[in-house]
């Protein structure tokens, strides 16, 4: 554990991004704890957080304890954004490491299928990151060619 954190209500623990696996296998086994439920990953990208640009972060659920949620959250550098995947302690997260990989570039190392989810295969670029350009760019999707969206209208 790098940081707990509370800010709203909410509790945060920030665990260094090569133990997420075992945190969570933790919380999910310990008696005490009992977080049997992982909501999904997020991918979150802060190009200012300079070496840890790259977050991932886990929503964790104890139903045995009434419902009690915490957030994990690992980051790792833009240069090497690998995290293990989770999937063998909560296989529900199968999808959402896939996405946070596609839209987000994040690798879940271990993975048993780390596919593309919402993107076509040939995808140049990370669609939800910060540095990706809202518009300006042409889109082909099977053939059919949009322009750019900038250069689509005029609305004055």
């Amino acid at each position: 554990i790098e940081l707990p954190v509370v800010h709203l209500g909410e509790f945060t623990l920030h665990i260094a991004a090569p133990h997420i696996e075992t945190v969570c296998r933790a919380l999910r086994d310990e008696q005490d704890l009992r977080f049997e439920l992982c909501l999904g990953v997020s991918g979150v990208h802060y190009p200012q957080d300079t070496d840890r640009e790259m977050h991932a972060v886990y929503h964790l659920m104890s139903l045995t304890h009434g419902g009690r949620l915490l957030r994990l959250e690992g980051s790792v550098p833009d240069a090497n954004p690998h995290v293990p995947t989770v999937v063998d302690v909560y296989p529900g997260n199968d999808w959402q490491e896939r996405e946070t990989w596609d839209l987000m570039g994040v690798v879940c190392d271990g993975h048993p299928s780390l596919t593309r989810t919402a993107m076509p295969d040939d995808w140049v670029g990370l669609t939800q990151r910060k540095d990706y350009p809202l518009s300006g760019i042409p889109v082909e999707y099977k053939g059919a060619t949009v322009p750019p969206a900038d250069t689509r209208r005029n609305y004055s």
